[in-house]
């Protein structure tokens, strides 16, 4: 299928869902974590029971999760994938975005938090492990400074946490549930810049796919599910998108 047919689908297509990776942000400047540059080539990941009990594996991890910080402050902006995205919410199609990423740039591109499933939790948040209270990841950060100790909860005095999904950590419930929700009930159902090797988020697509829908993946490199898509498109997600809008002028 050639560009100009999938744009004729999309154009005709109502209940869209989006499901982001990595790919969609790099070109914002923030590095794929497994790629080079990225925070697990620099960075030993700490599992999160270790996190819970042994204060130095937390000491580290906040050391980790700060320097990522630091990159989200040095001019990250959303970039024209985010901003088309939010395009289709304005026309009407978007049905829901089911995203890996933590960097909370879609939602900064404004697309409704409504319709947006953070698989992966957000680094934009601290949550209490104990009481569940969030913060503002500013307010935490502040405290860590030289020689510091992990912060905890000015509540309950449970141990505090960047709001993601580390390894060993059980996904979010009310995510999966509501992700799986969009996937059984896409019309299309549109990859952009994910491998899909990384389960069981990975399986959103065959579900969508098993569901009806119409399943279409954007990524710079092979998938594993590329033979289930109905329509591929290998290249650069920027590239994608600044060929794909102009055909989408009639939506």
């Amino acid at each position: 299928m050639k560009l100009q047919e999938f744009a004729s689908k999309i154009r005709s297509s109502r209940n869209i869902v989006f499901f982001t990776g990595a790919g969609i942000s790099t070109e914002s400047g923030i590095p794929d974590f497994r790629s080079p540059g990225g925070i697990w080539t620099k960075y030993t990941p700490v599992y999160f029971d270790d996190f819970v009990n042994n204060e130095a594996e937390r000491i580290r991890y906040w050391k980790m999760k700060k320097e990522s910080l630091e990159t989200y402050k040095k001019n990250v902006n959303p970039n024209l994938g985010h901003y088309s995205i939010k395009a289709f919410e304005d026309r009407g199609q978007l049905l829901g975005l089911i995203t890996q990423n933590v960097d909370g740039l879609h939602a900064i591109a404004g697309v409704s938090k409504d319709k947006i499933v953070e698989l992966h939790g957000t680094d934009r948040k601290v949550v209490c492990l104990e009481c569940s209270r969030l913060y503002p990841c500013d307010e935490i950060y502040s405290r860590l400074v030289g020689d510091f100790k992990p912060p905890l909860c000015d509540d309950c005095n449970g141990i505090l946490k960047p709001a993601t999904v580390s390894f060993g950590q059980a996904m979010p419930v009310e995510a999966m549930k509501r992700a799986q929700a969009l996937s059984q009930s896409a019309e299309m159902f549109v990859v952009v810049g994910t491998s899909l090797q990384v389960q069981p988020a990975a399986s959103f697509p065959v579900i969508a796919k098993q569901s009806g829908a119409f399943v279409a993946i954007v990524n710079r490199d092979a998938t594993p599910l590329d033979d289930v898509a109905d329509y591929n498109f290998k290249g650069e997600i920027g590239d994608f998108f600044r060929q794909l809008n102009p055909l989408l002028s009639d939506a």
